[in-house]
């Protein structure tokens, strides 16, 4: 994975993390950072996945 892509990734992730929380929050989960990290590369595979998919189908048209 591009190295420049994945910091991208991370910073949207980090713009949303709030919105998250908050959300977990109101579930009644807690969040730590120790559980955060698998999410975010998870996050981040998602990501790029997409990422690819929409420039395959840009090369395409």
């Amino acid at each position: 994975m591009n190295q420049d892509k994945s910091m991208e990734f991370m910073q949207i992730a980090m713009k949303y993390l709030p919105e998250a929380k908050a959300k977990l929050d109101e579930a009644g989960i807690e969040l730590s950072l120790e559980m955060l990290s698998p999410f975010m590369e998870l996050f981040t595979n998602v990501m790029n996945e997409a990422y690819e998919l929409g420039k395959k189908d840009a090369l395409q048209e």
